[in-house]
């Protein structure tokens, strides 16, 4: 039998092993995911249930494309959270530009506060930093999605307002 130097087995056990680091640990593809085909569109809040008898709500309208999300938002108070100067009479708009992902029944957001071109906010009238939000996702069809905000429980019907085909960009 042909028996193998010992330092020769180890060798190629390290060989092997670098082998398998190298394809295992390979970066994956500068590109960008491809999210959920069902989510992909243009998605709008048109009303909200008791919306007349609540001293707050937001309206969402949220833009779905690949795994990219970007969200408006439109507040209605009639308490005043703000500086005077930001109150805007109770009702103002803001913005959100992040990532999803969808696991199981739970919609996950991670994005961040902007301004209305989608760039970075960092100081202003209204929320700043990150909008990290879970929803549980209740229902689905072609063109609704019913959303639960698992943070504060409130409803989110949406109505599919355009369908977008996700075509996956270079990071």
């Amino acid at each position: 039998m042909n028996k193998l130097h010992p330092g020769l087995k180890n060798f190629y056990i390290i060989l092997f092993t670098l082998s398998i680091l190298h394809v295992a640990c390979s970066p994956r593809p500068n590109i960008q995911g491809k999210g959920e085909d069902f989510m992909q569109g243009v998605w709008n809040e048109d009303s909200i249930a008791f919306s007349n008898k609540l001293s707050n709500y937001t309206q969402h309208h949220f833009k779905f494309t690949c795994d990219s999300v970007y969200i408006d938002m439109v507040t209605h108070s009639k308490v005043n959270f703000y500086e005077d100067s930001c109150y805007n009479n109770g009702i103002w708009k803001e913005y959100a530009k992040g990532v999803y992902v969808v696991k199981g029944d739970t919609l996950f957001i991670g994005a961040t506060f902007t301004h209305a071109n989608y760039k970075q906010k960092i100081s202003g009238c209204y929320r700043i930093g990150r909008y990290d939000k879970n929803f549980l996702i209740k229902k689905k069809s072609a063109d609704s999605l019913f959303l639960e905000s698992l943070s504060d429980q409130r409803e989110i019907k949406l109505t599919l307002k355009e369908k977008i085909t996700c075509i996956q960009k270079e990071l």
